[in-house]
Formats: C-alpha cells, structure tokens, sequence
C-alpha cells in the first residue's frame, strides 16, 4: 500500500464522511451507509474506515498504516429520498472499477442533487393512493372522492410547511388535522354511509412506515443506537399525528372512527 500524506488522506475522508451523511439524510440504512465506507476507503487507498452513527450525526476515522484522520458531521432531517442513495452507490461502484482520484470523488458528490418529482403530481398521486385504500375498505362514492380531496389537501399543507422548515412534530400534526378537517365533510348531511373509513383513509399518508422499517433493520443488524433513534422518531411521528386527528375530532364532537 502506498504512503498517503496527511492531506491526501483529509481529503479521503471528507468525502466519505460526505457520502455517508447524504446517505443517512436521504434514509439509507446504517449497515449500507457502513459497507458504502467501506468500500470507497479501500478504493480510495485506506487502509480500513471506522465509523460511529447515530440518528443526527456521524463520527467517522480513516486508518493507514502510520496515521489516522477523524472528522464529525451532523446530519440533518431531510424527506426520504432513493434517488440519492442510489447516485451513491453507483458512485462507489464506478470508484471500485475505474479508481479515480479523490477530487474527482468530491466533485461528483456535489453534482448529486435530489430528483423531486412535480408537486402538483405529487398531490394528486398521495390523494388517488388514499382514496384508493378507502375504496378497498368499502367506502361509497361520496367517501372515495371526499378522500380524495382531504388527502390531497393535506399534503398540499405537508408541502408547504416543510418548504418553511417547520419541525417534523408540527408538520404531521397540522397535516392530520387538516386532512381529519375536510374528511370530516362525509359526516354533512349524511352524505356518505361510510364516513369513518375517510376519515381513516385520509391521513394514511402520515403513516412513518420508512423510519420504522430500517430500525428494524439497524436494530437486527446490530447498530441498536440508530435502532432506537429511528424508532423513536417514527414513534414521535405517529404520535403527533394521532394528536391532530384527536385535536380535529374533538373540534368537531365526533366520537371516532
């Protein structure tokens, strides 16, 4: 193995520690942002990468044979997004294939940006996906389309408030209160017989299902911090939402779903 300099080697592992925390923002699992390091520290001429994750940030080392570099970064909430994980790796894999110099890695990483979809699509698929789920349950027409209004609806205000930068909690409990609001409309005038499954179907979009699969995951795979912390953040999740759709529920004196 050649002799890297301690520059060289900084270099190295900003732009792994750079991977990795892309890759736990956008919601890989632990043990792939792990093997990724891995990977792209021996393509790059390390002798081997160590690394500490927890829910909010990463605590990564390079090792050569006569030094080691550690560096820190903080990872920040940012909405699930495959896209990039998949950038990441394909990236690792053209490294393991073509190795190509460090700059050149870091250049890259910049480039990868997410690949949102249009909103306004995204309002319309969210609102068609929850009001195809009441459909299933049995709802009736009326229901099937009021659903479709108070899902849509409620992800609109989702958009728009995580476009603010408001806080996970608040976004989920506003988002279920608005959608637990408009759903609400199957209850006027006994316009439709199956008022409860809109009213349950509306705010399926709220469902963290993402969080807690991979803490199932990090925890069967041994990394029990990242377990615990993703587990409690979808836990958290959940129950705001369920605080909105109570919040909403009372307002309105309905009894339940």
């Amino acid at each position: 193995m050649s002799i890297i300099s301690y520059e060289e080697q900084t270099k190295i592992t900003r732009a792994i520690i750079k991977a990795a925390v892309m890759m736990l923002e956008f919601g890989a699992e632990s043990k792939l942002i792990d093997q990724i390091s891995q990977r792209m520290g021996a393509a790059l001429g390390v002798k081997s990468v160590e690394m500490s994750l927890i829910p909010s940030a990463i605590v990564l080392t390079t090792l050569t044979p006569n030094q080691s570099v550690t560096t820190t970064r903080r990872a920040h909430h940012k909405p699930i997004n495959m896209s990039i994980v998949y950038d990441i790796v394909r990236l690792c894999i053209e490294l393991e294939k073509k190795r190509f110099g460090v700059l050149l890695v870091a250049k890259r990483l910049k480039e990868i940006k997410p690949n949102y979809y249009n909103r306004w699509l995204i309002v319309f698929m969210i609102g068609l996906s929850c009001a195809s789920f009441a459909y299933l349950r049995g709802a009736d027409v009326a229901a099937f389309f009021i659903t479709f209004l108070a899902a849509s609806t409620a992800m609109g205000v989702r958009q728009k408030l995580a476009k603010h930068r408001f806080v996970s909690i608040v976004i989920f409990t506003v988002t279920a209160f608005v959608a637990t609001m408009v759903a609400s409309l199957s209850y006027v005038n006994s316009i439709s017989s199956t008022p409860s499954i809109a009213l349950s179907s509306s705010v399926l979009l709220l469902v963290p299902g993402f969080p807690f699969i991979n803490s199932i995951l990090d925890a069967v795979k041994g990394y029990l911090s990242m377990g615990w912390g993703r587990w409690l953040q979808a836990t958290l999740l959940t129950l705001a939402t369920s605080m909105g759709i109570i919040f909403a529920m009372s307002l309105l004196n309905i009894k339940g779903w």
